[in-house]
């Protein structure tokens, strides 16, 4: 597991120094994805490629959220693996939801 904590040896009763340098990163990395997941979905008109974008960048911060947190970038590769692949396989059917449900948007309106 993970040792954000530091590496160097304290004496018996001292109280190790804070280590939050990775957590502000964590935080700025976190925002500014967050920000751009913002100028995506209000700046471009509603389409195919924006809810693409968005959802992909959605599952990047949750990917990078569970590598920080859940310390899984820590792991060994076999369960990082295991991990992944299902989740790939899910954006793949979010895709293709995404796109089927455009086309039957557009399917529907042609009778309207």
């Amino acid at each position: 597991m993970a040792n954000h904590a530091g590496t160097e040896p304290t004496a018996p009763g001292e109280i190790a120094k804070p280590n939050t340098g990775w957590i502000w990163k964590t935080f700025f990395i976190l925002v500014g994805i967050t920000a751009l997941e913002f100028v995506f979905v209000f700046l471009m008109e509603p389409s195919t490629l924006r809810n693409s974008i968005f959802i992909i960048l959605t599952i990047f911060k949750a990917f990078f959220i569970v590598a920080e947190f859940m310390h899984l970038k820590h792991e060994v590769k076999a369960l990082i693996w295991t991990i992944l692949i299902p989740m790939a396989l899910l954006v793949w059917l979010l895709i293709a939801l995404v796109t089927e449900g455009t086309y039957q948007n557009s399917f529907w309106n042609v009778f309207n």
